[in-house]
């Protein structure tokens, strides 16, 4: 079977899985995907409440999974892989020193800004100091009805744009879009990463 003859039948499986395809994408890259699942949205190829639905599905798990990780052995995890994640010493012993006091604020103003590259080390770090696992989940279903309500709101009117778009450029305009929203996600993370607490 040629990839020609293939192309519909791919068209068909992403048409049918788009929804666990989001909860997946939301698993492991989020903000990205609400993104995307944003203009989708505005294109009319994908329904609100399911598309809410699976992207907080998949970004409720991925915190529980980040919290689980740091309560059951997160130390000698982050000593060894830390940095596969952006998770340095460094970056670890800033929020242990501020965890212990603060660890309210931290994880709600973490969730509502994904932690801008500090995420990861937040949740981990939730788990590592035993913050209560109900207080815990409670924030974070929150703050990513929050979160992804906005993202998605972010991806939807910047459909709009497309308005303006030839239509043989949409496609290239979206990836671009979406392309150039990671990065700058990641260029904060990284000049946030230098700060001193």
């Amino acid at each position: 079977m040629s990839v020609l003859q293939a192309f519909p039948y791919l068209v068909s499986f992403l048409e049918a899985a788009k929804y666990p395809l989001f909860f997946l994408g939301s698993y492991i890259e989020g903000t990205v995907v609400m993104l995307t699942g944003g203009v989708l949205l505005k294109l009319g190829e994908v329904q609100f409440v399911p598309l809410y639905i699976s992207l907080m599905a998949g970004d409720i798990l991925s915190d529980i999974m980040w919290y689980c990780i740091g309560y059951f052995g997160a130390r000698s995890f982050m000593l060894r892989w830390g940095y596969i994640v952006n998770v340095t010493p460094d970056i670890l012993a800033k929020m242990e020193r501020r965890f212990q006091r603060y660890h309210m604020r931290i994880l709600v103003i973490s969730k509502l800004t994904m932690g801008f590259g500090f995420a990861t080390a937040v949740l981990m770090t939730a788990g590592m100091l035993r913050v209560s696992f109900a207080r815990y989940l409670t924030i974070n279903v929150v703050g990513s009805f929050v979160w992804v309500g906005t993202v998605i709101a972010v991806g939807y009117y910047f459909g709009n744009v497309l308005n303006y778009v030839p239509e043989q450029f949409q496609a290239a305009f979206i990836l671009a879009l979406i392309v150039g929203f990671f990065f700058a996600l990641r260029a904060i993370s990284m000049r946030l990463t230098d700060v001193e607490w």
